[in-house]
């Protein structure tokens, strides 16, 4: 399964549309916000996009509170399963105890992956391009053999997403 990540979109709408736009193009089947949505367009954009999607609640996004039944927003930390694997997501890194398969987090505007103590840990980077011109995000392919990860990024002045992958094999359960 590919599961598009983006994160730390803050009022960038148009930049929030094209890292969707990209993921969906390069075939994600669910996608995932990992916090600091800011505005309520994104979540429409997510629930435009005709994928499944999950959203976690970033510090910049109480606010949102007030239209949390119209989208599939939760808590930090959140746990859930999503193609035979145990994923845990929050916005900032305060629960980063290896009690998932994977851990997918936001708030620090960059991009991270690692795979320690049995589980992955992947922040998708900003979509923002607010602390570098960049506008980033991730696609993680999940097999029953492997963790795949692809790291997206986009000078705000180009058109074209570049992209570094990243293998990791799953240790057996």
């Amino acid at each position: 399964m590919k599961i598009g990540l983006l994160s730390d979109t803050h009022k960038k709408i148009e930049y929030s549309q094209t890292v969707i736009d990209h993921l969906v193009a390069e075939g994600a089947e669910f996608l995932i916000h990992c916090g600091d949505i800011v505005k309520e367009e994104m979540l429409q954009q997510l629930k435009k996009s005709g994928k499944r999607y999950l959203a976690v609640y970033g510090n910049n996004d109480p606010h949102l509170a007030e239209v949390h039944n119209r989208y599939n927003l939760v808590q930090e930390p959140h746990y859930f399963k999503l193609a035979g694997t145990k994923f845990k997501l929050m916005h900032l890194p305060f629960y980063m105890s290896a009690d998932a398969e994977v851990i997918l987090f936001g708030h620090t505007h960059t991009f991270e992956c690692d795979f320690k103590n049995g589980a992955l840990f992947l922040n998708p980077g900003e979509a923002c391009a607010r602390s570098k011109p960049v506008s980033e995000c991730a696609m993680l392919e999940v097999r029953e053999e492997a963790f795949i990860v692809t790291q997206y990024s986009r000078r705000v002045e180009e058109t074209q997403f570049h992209a570094r992958h990243f293998t990791f094999e799953r240790e057996e359960q």
